[in-house]
């Protein structure tokens, strides 16, 4: 099998020829390997290009994103760029909509990815309807030509998936000035608001995916999350707002024949019966403490009950940074021994990205034992 089909027969269930290793390779391991600063290599190289670079360099499988943002009509934007020395920089950004202007600012550091410093919505009656004027554009006019080029150039060396956004709670608290804190003030205070605009989404989200199945050539795609976790937000709340969009996002991809990955950061646990429900074909990464809370991977998979592929759950920290090769070795047993036999729905992966400080052999020792180990033929 190639890297793209051992990703596609996890997700869907089926056995591969062997367990797919995919450490997730998101920002630091590939501008490493490229040789570039963190500015250059988030605004001048694609995602998805410096990827396949990677997975090819180490010989793993793996999963990326591409992007496609639906147009805002009558919005436009200008963005302002200032050297602030010693390798850090701000990008503030301006953007002009029909209910008024809408101001932010990036951070950019050559060691690290950037960061927001400053959120447009600041003001939430003022700001909401220019917000939402920008953020839910026309899905109709998507250009999607540089999607199927990039599936097209990646071909079989990973598993290439279109983004299709964020659950819910992400959505209204990213731009919002304050961050988390203050989107779970705004969830409170302004529960009509959002109620409406919860079934607006919805709707959006639906019809974003409908259109991206129909119009690219991919066979997954994906929906991540930074803050729409139950580390942060809790169950209950993750089960009003997030899971309904998770739900919707996958019923309109399996209509089409397609398959849905959620990223889906920190504790868990206390959502594994609904994970199971939500429809999604893979779901990582699945962490350890302290980040997550995933210690036992029997307990999980009898829970999940077949119907959902886990990756993840190998601890980039304790062990990909601090460990030998001996500890991601024995580590990599864990999972494969807790398991079981039946190696259908695993993916050995990480539990966030590796980290620049990643030695080179732990990295080779993860991927020799998962080789080893994952054999299914």
């Amino acid at each position: 099998m190639t890297p793209k089909q051992r990703m596609l027969a996890a997700y869907r269930g089926q056995l591969p020829d062997t367990v797919p290793v995919a450490p997730e390779f998101w920002y630091y391991l590939p501008a490493r390997l490229l040789g570039l600063d963190m500015v250059t290599f988030e605004r001048e190289v694609p995602l998805w290009e410096a990827l396949l670079k990677t997975f090819r360099h180490y010989g793993t499988e793996g999963w990326g994103a591409v992007f496609a943002v639906p147009p805002a009509p009558d919005v436009t934007s200008s963005e302002c760029w200032t050297d602030l020395g010693n390798g850090r920089f701000e990008a503030r950004r301006t953007l002009r909509t029909p209910h008024g202007e809408l101001t932010s600012c990036q951070a950019y550091d050559r060691h690290e990815p950037s960061w927001a410093v400053e959120r447009p919505i600041k003001e939430f009656a003022r700001d909401w309807p220019a917000y939402r004027a920008a953020s839910l554009g026309c899905i109709e006019h998507t250009d999607w030509q540089p999607v199927n080029c990039a599936l097209a150039a990646v071909g079989d060396a990973y598993l290439l998936e279109p983004w299709l956004g964020v659950p819910f709670f992400d959505y209204v608290a990213t731009p919002r000035e304050g961050g988390f804190e203050q989107g779970i003030f705004d969830l409170l205070e302004h529960e009509a608001f959002f109620t409406a605009l919860h079934e607006e989404y919805l709707d959006y989200m639906r019809r974003l995916a409908r259109a991206a199945a129909a119009r690219t050539t991919a066979e997954a795609f994906c929906i991540g999350c930074s803050w729409s976790c139950v580390s942060l937000i809790g169950p209950e709340l993750w089960r009003r707002w997030d899971k309904p969009v998770i739900r919707a996002v996958a019923d309109e991809l399996h209509a089409a024949g397609k398959l849905l990955h959620i990223h889906f950061h920190g504790k868990s646990r206390a959502v594994w019966t609904d994970l199971a429900e939500c429809g999604a074909d893979c779901i990582c990464p699945f962490e350890r403490p302290p980040g997550g809370d995933v210690t036992d991977l029997r307990e999980l998979r009898n829970i999940l009950g077949g119907r959902v592929t886990v990756n993840g759950n190998v601890h980039t920290v304790n062990t990909l940074i601090r460990g030998t090769p001996a500890d991601v070795e024995r580590e990599v047993g864990e999972i494969f021994a807790q398991w079981g036999s039946d190696k259908r729905r695993l993916i050995l992966g990480t539990g966030d990205q590796v980290g620049v400080e990643t030695p080179e052999e732990n990295i080779a020792a993860l991927i020799a034992a998962g080789r080893r180990l994952g054999a299914c033929t």
